[in-house]
């Protein structure tokens, strides 16, 4: 019997990663430093596993950016437009390769960043063509190998599988099924595996997250040949799956030739004992027990009531581990002091839940236990308090709820109409130009924000602070020649996080960062309650805002589905009850700033296709509570309001329809990076509303060209009327510089201004 995880946060427990690439990124650090960080934290985190009582360490989780872009960099797959002359193995190619730019190399066109199946996390999408070769090429994960052995610890090696790849990357210039390239790659992976053997290497998790898709025939067909040819007598694979179920996939992943099967319990409902009847006797099955994407202690007597069960049945050929990897949690909650006891309590992040991992186990082994006891009896403690407690409940919000109707979640008029009277009372230019909400966040307004927080500066004088910066940001922008002014968001840490700090029912960590992408990390709230407004959040910002300036000036929320998936949530009642508290919240936010006399009110929904459940059978119920989460926060106020809301970096061609039925007047959407592929969605559906699909890559250091975003205008031109498009970046500012910002923001509105002598605007 063993115990393990899948991975582990990269981003150490005080984000050393993120300071690290950033101070190396901006030259304060040279590369010899920045893999010193990387090294000091593989070798915490390893050490980290062995001392909570793992049987392995995971090896190969660890990233300076982004994993699949490590196994991209491993395979050779590197777009043509980056060079081949460097060696793989170069940390710079994969910066170029991610972000379009390094400390050296030529500057290029960023690879597509999309989210991780369901999760908040980005991944850089690897680029496929027709005639793609791999070849073995980066040793940095042999390396790391050896790392991990020098150090004693007995290994583990984690790769993404050859099909969930494949699956997961694009195809590039000619049309072709990118299932052909299999039969060039599996002999890739063969290379690998053997090299691995010869360092001794016995086990190797091989992550295939697609067999909880809905997969095509063709996909499903080729896990049996691919796994047949890949198989070796003295090397053990651990077929790995995660983030959701089986189903029609479960025979053929508990068949197909490898030692072990992982499954995900904490997302699979019952399915492990369909998995116990059908697994054959000689397999062993790792059940992921412990749940990877929350941050709330496992109820251990019921966890270990389950094993109970499949230990009767399989005896050592179980294990216990994460149901994915740790990737999504913070790194430790022993530092959060200051929470309420019953939620401190109730925390169980990476490092807790690595312990939760080898309890589970030992309980097993010695139920009776000493540690194994305490540990149950605190678990369960922990629960009662929390769950039961009446301290985190409001009935007039759930009263409130209650009495929705679905004239709550409609507009007025149609769209058509509305459009009409919002241009009658808006005036504005053909291709109206605007930015997604923020601006840099400067140094200086961390500084600020902190010296509120610590005490050092009154409310009052940092209210003129941040009145300083807006009036800096307007003028801008007013000096770039922008349609649709923001104020720049300075006062916010976070788009979630600054609204949760003002809403009842939710708690704050002081350090439970997580990461996003690349050295981007947030640290979502927590949710332990009935949510609500208590007064208003944005208002007296948004109206001197708009005193400012004669321009436009938007009204900035964040919507209820991001807030919601952006945020650790409670689990006694249902995300979709969740959703619609903060609905209601934000419409009253919403009906304060038109009351305000703000005309245009962005409700930001990034994260609303993220939350989309995996399987198709699922997605309809998702769809039907989220848009009318959205609708309700929309939908109080006149149609002389514009509303507008924003998404980036998931994947919308297949669900086009649904941002349809959210019925807001513009919707800004990423595309930049992904050279408005988005826009084929429009060649089958007649989106009926405005969009500005973004012509500015703001991830990116890059300031792109007049001809570039022109080109992008255009292109987005054939599939939408110029009547209902809007131009702007893909997302927000705050993480560039001034000096990009401003450039790339000045070459936006002389391509616009290009396109409308053209167009006759």
């Amino acid at each position: 019997m063993k115990a393990h995880v899948l991975g582990f946060p990269r981003i150490g427990v005080n984000r050393e990663l993120k300071k690290s690439l950033e101070a190396y990124w901006s030259g304060l650090i040279d590369q010899s430093a920045l893999e010193k960080t990387g090294q000091e934290l593989r070798q915490r985190h390893w050490q980290a596993q062995q001392s909570a009582g793992l049987d392995f360490v995971t090896v190969g989780d660890f990233a300076f950016y982004d994993h699949l872009l490590n196994h991209s960099l491993r395979f050779g797959v590197i777009p043509a437009r980056f060079g081949t002359e460097q060696a793989a193995d170069n940390l710079d190619l994969s910066f170029r390769l991610a972000r379009g730019r390094a400390p050296t190399g030529q500057d290029s066109h960023a690879c597509e960043m999309t989210k991780w199946f369901d999760t908040n996390y980005h991944y850089i999408v690897p680029e496929l063509h027709a005639e793609q070769q791999f070849s073995l090429s980066d040793p940095r994960l042999f390396n790391e190998v050896k790392e991990a052995q020098a150090l004693g610890h007995s290994v583990k090696v984690v790769l993404v599988g050859p099909l969930s790849y494949l699956w997961l990357s694009k195809c590039y210039g000619t049309e072709f099924d990118k299932l052909t390239l299999l039969e060039r790659l599996l002999p890739v992976y063969a290379q690998l595996f053997s090299e691995l053997m010869a360092l001794g290497v016995t086990w190797i998790q091989v992550d295939e997250p697609i067999l909880c898709l809905d997969l095509p025939q063709a996909w499903q067909s080729a896990f049996e040949s691919a796994y047949n040819r890949l198989q070796r007598r003295d090397l053990s694979l651990l077929l790995t799956t995660y983030f959701g179920t089986l189903e029609e996939n479960l025979t053929l992943a508990c068949h197909l030739p490898v030692a072990g099967l992982h499954i995900d319990v904490a997302r699979g409902g019952n399915e492990w004992r369909q998995v116990l009847d059908r697994l054959p006797e000689y397999k062993i099955l790792s059940l992921g027990i412990v749940d990877g994407r929350n941050i709330w202690r496992a109820d251990l007597a019921e966890q270990y009531a389950l094993l109970s069960e499949a230990k009767a049945k399989l005896g050592e050929r179980l294990w216990v581990s994460s149901s994915c990897s740790l990737l999504h949690v913070p790194v430790d909650a022993t530092p959060e002091v200051k929470l309420p006891s019953d939620v401190r309590q109730a925390f169980a992040f990476a490092t807790q839940k690595l312990t939760e991992i080898a309890i589970l186990k030992q309980s097993l082994i010695s139920p009776s236990d000493a540690q194994v006891q305490t540990a149950f009896q605190q678990a369960e403690a922990a629960y009662h308090t929390l769950n039961h407690s009446q301290k985190w409940r409001n009935p007039a919000v759930q009263q409130r709820v209650q009495a929705l109707t679905a004239a709550d979640a409609q507009r007025q008029t149609p769209f058509a109409q509305r459009a009409d009277i919002q241009q009658q009372v808006l005036a504005l230019p053909l291709l109206p130009t605007t930015t997604i909400g923020s601006f840099p966040q400067t140094g200086e307004i961390r500084r600020v924000r902190a010296a509120l927080k610590s005490g050092q500066l009154s409310v009052d004088a940092y209210e003129q602070a941040m009145q300083h910066e807006i009036n800096y940001a307007i003028k801008e922008q007013e000096e770039i020649g922008l349609d649709v002014l923001v104020h720049g968001e300075a006062e916010r840490n976070d788009m979630v996080e600054y609204f949760g700090e003002q809403l009842e029912g939710f708690v704050f960590t002081l350090n439970g960062w997580v990461q996003s992408y690349g050295s981007r990390c947030v640290k979502p709230p927590v949710i332990v309650g009935d949510v609500s407004r208590p007064f208003a959040m944005t208002v007296k910002w948004a109206q001197y805002a708009q005193s400012q300036t004669r321009h436009w000036m938007k009204g900035m929320l964040t919507g209820p589905v991001t807030i919601l998936g952006w945020s650790f949530a409670r689990t006694d009642i249902s995300r979709e009850q969740i959703a619609l508290q903060l609905a209601l919240a934000i419409r009253d936010e919403v009906n304060d700033l038109a009351a305000a006399g703000i005309k245009i009110i962005q409700i930001d929904e990034p994260a609303f296709r993220e939350g989309l459940p995996l399987r198709q059978r699922q997605q309809a119920n998702y769809w039907q509570w989220a848009g009318r989460a959205f609708r309700i926060s929309a939908s109080g106020i006149g149609d002389d309001i514009q509303i507008h809301t924003h998404m980036c970096y998931s994947e919308f061609n297949d669900c086009i329809e649904h941002i349809a039925a959210m019925d807001a007047d513009v919707i800004t959407i990423e595309t930049a990076r992904s050279a408005m592929e988005l826009l084929k969605a429009f060649e089958a559906f007649d989106y009926p509303n405005a969009i500005g699909p973004g012509v500015y890559d703001i991830h990116s250091p890059q300031v792109p060209t007049v001809n570039s975003m022109a080109h992008l205008m255009v292109t987005a031109a054939k599939g939408i009327p110029v009547q209902r498009l809007w131009v702007n970046p893909d997302c927000g500012l705050k993480t560039r510089g001034w000096p990009e910002v401003k450039a790339s923001l000045v070459n936006m509105v002389t391509a616009t201004k290009k396109l409308r002598k053209e167009w006759g605007g």
